[in-house]
């Protein structure tokens, strides 16, 4: 009997049913026409993926997606995915979350699955606003921003998504920008094939409470003078001509065009520099209106993931002491009897 040749499944196959209802020319639509593009592309069957979001615009994404999804609760995404991955540690699990969602309520559950290192990929979707909710500032939202909460201006100093999850632990960090559709899908790509936990940022446009918070960093004039794309092993040099840039003097970033320092080399990015300070200053970079933004993968690690190691080390026990019995647990150790 002939082999039967599984056919690869393709874009289409991970479309769900639901019409998508996000508000037109909205950023969410690009992030998910580059996850339908790239999901094919893993070789892992739709029964295997799990999407996970928690309260947002962008949670609404399990119902766009032809796989498991669940919709939680505001900010816990992390706490369920965490569960599905030590339940079943063979599925591909997806987070799906904004920066209300993940650095408000949500904060310190990202904190600890990063710490963790549970193998999941999370995807924050930054628009420094809360959309849903119908234009509130949200924790990244930058200083002095007027919005229906704070009609003076901000004066909250915005939380840095990336310097959060690197001082957390996260073993895969990097950015992308929803209106580079080829960058975005690279990343996506990389970060799936990362074990352990990855954390991707999109720079999203909200074109109806936030529109033009990336405007420098997308539009053709300027966003080659305002962007910098980390490349592995590759020199930090950016600019319309490609004449700037960035050097590492000491414990700091600079500047220049590359005609001013011609003895002096731009710093070469490498994402396993082994260093905690290296990808910490990439990732303030964005607030230093001297430097450019970077995109890419800012630091990239291998350490052991949490699922794994809870595992083998319920098997110990379980090899040392016995299967366990769950009505003997109930009655052991300290009892007492209420008359």
């Amino acid at each position: 009997m002939a082999d039967i040749v599984k056919e690869k499944p393709k874009k289409i196959n991970f479309a769900s049913d639901q019409d998508v209802r996000w508000c037109p020319g909205c950023g969410d639509y690009s992030i998910l026409a580059q996850i339908k593009k790239v999901l094919p592309d893993l070789g892992i069957d739709r029964e295997k993926i799990v999407f996970v979001s928690g309260i947002g615009c962008a949670s609404r994404f399990p119902y766009y997606l032809n796989t498991y999804g669940l919709h939680t609760i505001h900010g816990r995404a992390p706490s369920v995915a965490t569960g599905v991955k030590v339940a079943n540690p063979d599925l591909t699990v997806f987070i799906i979350t904004g920066d209300g969602d993940s650095l408000s309520i949500g904060g310190n559950h990202l904190m600890h699955i990063c710490r963790r290192n549970v193998n999941v990929n999370i995807i924050l979707f930054n628009n420094q606003i809360y959309g849903l909710t119908k234009g509130q500032y949200s924790p990244t939202s930058p200083e002095g921003k007027v919005t229906n909460t704070t009609p003076y201006g901000s004066i909250d100093t915005p939380f840095n998504p990336l310097a959060v999850v690197l001082g957390a632990g996260a073993s895969f960090v990097a950015r992308t920008i929803d209106r580079d559709p080829k960058h975005m899908a690279d990343i996506f790509r990389k970060a799936a094939a990362h074990k352990g936990t990855s954390f991707v940022e999109v720079y999203q446009n909200c074109n109806i409470f936030n529109d033009g918070a990336y405007r420098n960093l997308t539009d053709p004039k300027t966003k080659k003078d305002f962007l910098v794309y980390l490349e592995d092993e590759k020199p930090l040099i950016y600019g319309n001509e490609e004449n700037q840039g960035v050097y590492l003097d000491g414990l700091k970033l600079s500047s220049a065009e590359l005609s001013v320092r011609p003895e002096n080399s731009p710093h070469v990015h490498t994402v396993q520099s082994g260093s905690d300070i290296y990808p910490y200053m990439l990732a303030r970079m964005a607030e230093d209106a001297t430097l450019p933004t970077p995109v890419g993968v800012f630091h990239q690690e291998e350490r052991p993931i949490y699922e794994d190691q809870l595992h083998q080390q319920m098997d110990e026990v379980s090899k040392k002491k016995g299967k366990g019995n769950l009505k003997e647990l109930f009655i052991s150790g300290n009892t007492w009897t209420v008359d």
